[in-house]
């Protein structure tokens, strides 16, 4: 900025210098085509922005210009001296008087979370919520940070419940039960596994492994489920299941002694059990489709360890990158050496920072 007004005033200068070369009537004329410049310019919209370097040539200018002439100008005194007092408030500004010290911003999205992911939430239960959280504001202020984000009180804030969330809701209390088959590598067996899937939680129970899957057994392992499940099996309402002939009436009606809905599946419609499906493509390509399986009690030490490995340790996207059942011990980052523990031989490996 020093700059140019250096050359500004340089310019100003050299411009002054030459008019002592010109005549009066060259120099009227000028007078009457800046005037005519002025008055465009002041039908501009929007009007010229002036930077600090222009009011101060031009506030230098005006002071030598007869009274005539101020008036045609486009800053006019009354600007010069609205500049001065702009000057003159910025050096005596005093800083604000103490008062209420200002909240946090990060205390502030979070207010802004709670109510957002909590709409029956009102201010008083948000303050509750942030004392738990060491956090003490007042509800004055939460409804005045909520109000600044554009947020209305609960009962307003209150909408009808989306998809998204009517869906998860609904996957918290869901099981999802399929068989998937593997072939021994020399015998060419077939053999099935019977496993559920926890759909909220993404957990996975191998429940057995046979080569001749029927009713009686598999509802045999079906009773070893709600026994394993112990109290637990209360949280569960609905079962979804194929319509393949080894979920008999007695299957369904374990279930629905212990309080579960059993729910059929569509014909051919492999997809109206997505979970359970996706599984088995994780399983097949992670495992049994990149090692040879040799007998039914191979199977089973197999997919045990990898039941393990999914439930502890294997990231899941629909769990936000955690597993279902997390088992690992919490990062130390002042350990640096990050140790691999191979898993069924190595095929696959988990790591975790190690002394």
């Amino acid at each position: 900025m020093s700059v140019r007004l250096l050359y500004l005033i340089f310019v100003r200068v050299c411009g002054w210098l030459v008019l002592f070369g010109r005549s009066s009537a060259s120099k009227d004329i000028e007078l009457l085509v800046l005037r005519h410049e002025v008055a465009v310019l002041r039908r501009t919209q929007p009007k010229p922005r002036w930077d600090w370097a222009d009011r101060a040539v031009l506030a230098a200018l005006i002071r030598v210009l007869p009274r005539t002439l101020r008036a045609h100008r486009l800053v006019t005194p009354g600007t010069v001296l609205r500049w001065h007092r702009r000057l003159v408030t910025r050096k005596w500004t005093h800083p604000r008087r103490a008062g209420r010290p200002p909240i946090n911003p990060e205390i502030a999205t979070l207010i802004e979370r709670l109510a957002t992911e909590n709409t029956t939430w009102g201010y008083q239960r948000i303050q509750g919520e942030l004392l738990k959280l060491g956090h003490r504001v007042s509800a004055s202020t939460i409804r005045r940070i909520l109000k600044a984000f554009g947020l209305p009180p609960a009962p307003k804030r209150q909408t009808d419940t989306t998809w998204r969330q009517f869906l998860r809701t609904q996957a918290s209390t869901m099981l999802a039960v399929d068989f998937f088959h593997v072939d021994c590598a020399v015998t060419l067996r077939r053999l099935y596994c019977f496993f559920v899937l926890e759909v909220g939680s993404r957990s996975v129970h191998i429940l057995g492994v046979t080569a001749h899957p029927d009713g009686p057994w598999t509802t045999q392992q079906i009773r070893n489920l709600l026994l394993d499940l112990g109290d637990r099996a209360a949280d569960f309402q609905f079962l979804i299941r194929d319509r393949a002939g080894q979920f008999t009436v007695s299957f369904d009606t374990v279930l629905a002694d212990a309080g579960i809905t059993t729910i059929t599946i569509p014909p051919r419609t492999p997809r109206a059990n997505a979970y359970a499906e996706r599984f088995v493509r994780t399983v097949r390509a992670e495992v049994t489709d990149r090692m040879l399986i040799v007998s039914e009690r191979h199977l089973r030490t197999v997919l045990a360890e990898y039941a393990r490995h999914y439930n502890g340790r294997r990231p899941h996207r629909g769990c936000g990158l955690q597993p279902p059942r997390p088992d690992h011990p919490i990062a130390d980052l002042t350990k640096e050496r990050i140790r691999r523990r191979p898993i069924l031989g190595g095929l696959i490996n988990e790591y975790e920072r190690a002394a």
